[in-house]
């Protein structure tokens, strides 16, 4: 898949294409059948399929202080959308002159003049333009002006023991603050992860017996509640690919135990004793297996990090 940031880098052979557009934060359910659908345009067109994100995220720039919490780094999302039949991801930088061009602005200079759009495929809840003036509507104005298709679509659901509930990264970003991983998986399409870079830590795992390969995330990751999971540790290339999976016990928390005030996700990988300082991995959350606790005594806490390795094999099967 092609991937540039910024207008500028466009590259100058794409001719017409079909885009689709939005934060994509996620890439879950909803926004999987979305994506499908345009690259299911884009092949009956004989157009490559471009996705065009913003970095960072709208909301930091128009309201500092309140950005949400990240559930798909740019590696990460640029990795999802290939696997759905992505042709080339264009990643506009979002600033306080950008976040001010009209949606007259930002249809002329994206979707025309730079992309040549034959059609766009967006949620039926799209905005765009300055203060989110710009809607599905005002959107289909223009393409029948400027000759592109324009196709709304409606947002997807999942049933769960609350009823239905409609899938967004919202409601994501909720599930994963809770710890539920079971619901956040099921509206992804698969488990939540945190990437980052392995760093070196206090080194009490080892000492006990457990060791842990410390990962450092970056601003603003959705990082899960409090607590033991049971997962798995995913290694990735410099370009964010994924290259293996081995089954981990992850804790996430400040190691009250020992008067931690640093909050942490820490994967002890099973049956693995390579060293992985450096290397840029991923986390991911099958299961919540119990809360941060603090402990009266190392002894209590090895033989429960051991409880918790049982049940992580339990629960992934290994």
């Amino acid at each position: 898949m092609r991937r540039w940031r910024g207008l500028q880098a466009t590259p100058g052979d794409l001719g017409r294409t079909v885009v689709t557009i939005g934060m994509y934060d996620g890439v879950h359910r909803g926004h999987q059948e979305l994506i499908g659908t345009a690259v299911a345009r884009a092949r009956a067109l004989g157009r490559p399929c471009v996705l065009v994100t913003f970095d960072p995220h709208p909301t930091e720039v128009v309201r500092p202080g309140t950005h949400p919490a990240i559930l798909t780094s740019l590696d990460r999302k640029a990795e999802l959308v290939a696997g759905l039949g992505v042709d080339a991801m264009c990643v506009l930088p979002f600033t306080q002159e950008f976040s001010r061009w009209t949606p007259e602005e930002f249809t002329h200079a994206v979707l025309v003049e730079d992309l040549h759009a034959a059609a766009v495929v967006v949620g039926e809840n799209f905005t765009y333009g300055h203060k989110a003036a710009g809607s599905v509507a005002t959107l289909t104005q223009d393409g029948r002006r400027f000759g592109f298709a324009v196709e709304g679509l409606p947002l997807a659901g999942d049933s769960s023991a609350d009823g239905e509930v409609t899938i967004s990264s919202t409601y994501i970003r909720a599930c994963v603050a809770a710890g539920d991983m079971a619901s956040a998986a099921r509206a992804l399409g698969r488990p939540h992860r945190v990437d980052g870079v392995v760093v070196r830590g206090e080194r009490r795992g080892r000492e006990l017996g457990y060791p842990t390969a410390n990962v450092e995330s970056p601003p603003f990751t959705a990082i899960p509640a409090d607590g033991v999971y049971a997962g798995s540790l995913v290694t990735r290339d410099l370009a964010g690919r994924t290259v293996d999976s081995r089954p981990a016990a992850v804790s996430v928390g400040t190691n009250p135990t020992f008067q931690g005030t640093r909050r942490t996700v820490e994967a002890h990988v099973l049956d693995f004793s390579g060293d992985l300082y450096g290397e840029h991995v991923g986390v991911e959350f099958v299961e919540r297996l119990r809360p941060m606790t603090s402990f009266a005594g190392v002894d209590e806490l090895v033989a429960t990090m051991a409880d918790d390795v049982t049940r992580t094999r339990a629960v992934l099967g290994v």
